[in-house]
């Protein structure tokens, strides 16, 4: 329990010392924000900040920090360190600036900001790749709850039912200004997850598990695959998500003084770090206690039912209850903020007007069709749901990639420190690129090779940013900015 005390002690002064370090490279202000000088009264819609805080939350959480963390904690106590690391230095950071530099450009979205800073033709591959990965969220956040539902449900109430039912809310919550269901639901999910997450971590310290230190080794204990980069794909939004650069300029659009950004966009995504720190120390113990196989069905645990487990175990009938609300709303929470991101996305590169309700269905309606046609592949398909779910990680991570050199550019032509973001940036292109090379639904190469492509790749992208920043300044050292 000493590493994973230390390691909580540390997220929690990240955001105190990191956060502020960060806050003040930015330098808030006390300019008018999108939502007060472009306030429509469907996206760009004022709102208390405790509010934004909360859906900001739950729109990066998801299952993510509980179930990526769970797969994580199969890696050993080197989960806890690249959720503390990964949260503070990269994660956090990533979500921030993605916020504000939201807020700086009148509320545009990810692809928007990417091609502001990156150029126009990244600004296209961003766009695609961004739809892409919302409708993959949108479509594998659906079948989940939806089995778990029809499992308390009467029989004629199947997970097709329900399937319904889910993909009509996402169609009212995508269409619907975002206070009507968003702002008054999102709170009361957040507040679950979070009362949840704080029950096991009293418990943890109730029943004091004899969980791994950092100083007996960082072994595998139930993981054969490699430390890296798998870990650093299957913990995701508890660490850094690119997923989470697409919902920032959401809540971007409802800010009403920069001052706010610090504790919406770099203290969710700190709470979301906790959270998961919490899940992988409790399914350390889980796994302690159970092993990775289920001895009655002979099959490996998935996410759902340790955290299922774990919550009526640790908390009783309450915590069940808890757990199948945040095990339902979650993957629901997630897909819906997707899909309205997606229309978003499409409507900033289309140049739609989104306050006529006609317009935001012409935009919708390829949106819905697509999410539809991935959904009933990932249904038919034995395999499917499987697949598409790998490329939404990969896809996931790699989307990290261009929004963290996209930071970076802007630090460096407003004359601030661009290492907290080229850091992470070159991190991360190393992850993704390895990833694809080494992972069983990529390349499948050895490891060795992996390893000597994905180091190519990041010393050509850090050849090219040299390049790029030299080629920039005059000889006394001014920047020319140039788009």
């Amino acid at each position: 329990m000493v590493t994973f005390t230390l390691a909580l002690v540390l997220l929690i002064g990240g955001y105190f010392i990191y956060g502020a370090y960060v806050n003040k490279v930015f330098g808030p202000d006390d300019r008018k924000t999108p939502a007060v000088t472009m306030e429509d009264g469907v996206d760009y819609i004022p709102m208390p900040t405790w509010k934004i805080f909360m859906i900001q939350f739950l729109n990066i959480a998801g299952l993510g920090p509980i179930f990526g963390a769970i797969m994580g904690a199969q890696f050993g106590t080197a989960s806890y360190l690249w959720i503390v690391l990964g949260t503070i230095f990269a994660g956090a950071v990533h979500d921030f600036f993605s916020g504000t530099l939201s807020i700086r450009n009148g509320g545009e979205s990810l692809p928007e900001i990417v091609g502001r800073y990156l150029g126009e033709g990244t600004r296209k591959v961003t766009g695609v790749f961004t739809l892409i990965l919302m409708i993959l969220v949108g479509a594998v956040f659906v079948s989940g709850p939806a089995e778990l539902i029809a499992g308390m449900t009467p029989d004629w109430m199947n997970s097709y039912f329900w399937i319904i039912v889910i993909f009509l809310y996402y169609i009212l919550a995508t269409l619907l200004p975002v206070d009507k269901i968003i702002g008054k639901v999102y709170p009361l999910f957040a507040g679950a997850l979070l009362f949840m997450a704080a029950g096991i971590l009293v418990m943890l310290y109730v029943k004091n598990p004899d969980l791994p230190e950092m100083w007996n080794g960082f072994g595998t204990k139930y993981e054969s695959n490699p430390i890296f980069p798998m870990m650093f794909i299957s913990i995701a939004c508890g660490a850094i998500s690119g997923f989470h650069a697409t919902q920032s300029p959401l809540m971007a659009r409802c800010i009403t003084k920069e001052k706010h950004c610090r504790p919406i966009f770099y203290g969710a995504m700190v709470a979301e770090g906790i959270v998961a720190l919490i899940w992988a120390a409790a399914a350390t113990a889980f796994f302690q206690e159970n092993g990775i196989i289920d001895q009655v069905t002979g099959k490996a645990f998935s996410g759902a039912a340790v955290a299922t487990r774990i919550s009526k175990e640790w908390l009783g009938t309450f915590g069940g209850v808890l757990a199948i609300l945040g095990i339902v709303a979650a993957p629901i929470t997630s897909g819906d903020t997707a899909l309205r991101s997606a229309r978003l996305i499409a409507a900033d590169f289309l140049k739609i007007d989104q306050r006529p309700i006609g317009k935001r269905l012409l935009v919708c309606i390829p949106i819905f069709l697509l999410t539809i046609s991935v959904l009933v592949y990932s249904l038919t398909d034995a395999e499917g749901f499987k697949i598409i779910w790998r490329y939404f990680a990969w896809c996931n991570q790699t989307l990290s990639v261009f929004t963290l050199w996209a930071i970076t550019v802007y630090l460096v032509r407003e004359k601030k420190n661009f290492y907290i973001a080229l850091l992470p940036a070159l991190m991360m292109t190393l992850v993704c690129s390895t990833y694809i090379c080494i992972a069983p639904e990529g390349l499948s190469l050895p490891h060795t090779l992996s390893y000597i492509i994905g180091g190519v790749c990041v010393m050509t992208a850090l050849i090219w940013f040299i390049i790029w920043y030299r080629k920039n300044y005059l000889p006394n050292n001014q920047f020319i900015t140039k788009r």
